[in-house]
């Protein structure tokens, strides 16, 4: 080990770094989550225009408790894909947190969609505010994610 130059170790240094990086770029959730999540988006939507207002109410409470049982698993976004289990060192604690402010904001835009349709007398707007958001969520999920890790340094 002594003959290793100062050059030679920030090199070494360098390309460590960049590898870590690499893996770090693997945290994220699976692309099934996100076509999950649009999939249920359209659902509620269809719901909330179609159907008994009890209806949605069980509808969204079933979409909480099968979200809640299914992210702890995922969220952490150290299993995106079979292949790599990136490590708690390298996935960022914060990474729970960008999900669920994308999550809530991805609600306040179906909200605000929804109410600007209605008031634009738009029929079915909850199909149609859903339908956007289900696009959105399951189209540029990922690509959306990603700039808010980035955003978040996480």
């Amino acid at each position: 080990m002594g003959d290793i130059t100062p050059d030679q170790a920030r090199i070494a240094l360098t390309t460590v770094e960049a590898a870590r990086r690499g893996v770090a770029a693997e945290v994220g959730l699976p692309r099934g989550y996100w076509w999950a999540m649009a999939a249920a988006w359209m659902v509620l939507g269809l719901l909330a225009d179609l159907a008994p207002s009890w209806v949605t109410t069980i509808a969204t409470i079933a979409f909480g408790v099968g979200h809640s049982i299914v992210a702890p698993r995922i969220l952490d976004g150290r299993h995106r894909t079979s292949g790599l289990q990136v490590s708690r060192s390298v996935a960022n604690r914060r990474i729970p947190f960008v999900v669920i402010g994308m999550l809530i904001a991805l609600v306040l835009l179906t909200i605000g969609v929804a109410l600007g349709l209605d008031a634009d007398g738009t029929g079915h707007p909850s199909v149609w505010a859903g339908g956007f958001v289900a696009a959105v969520v399951g189209f540029g999920g990922p690509e959306i994610f990603a700039v808010l890790r980035r955003w978040a340094h996480a």
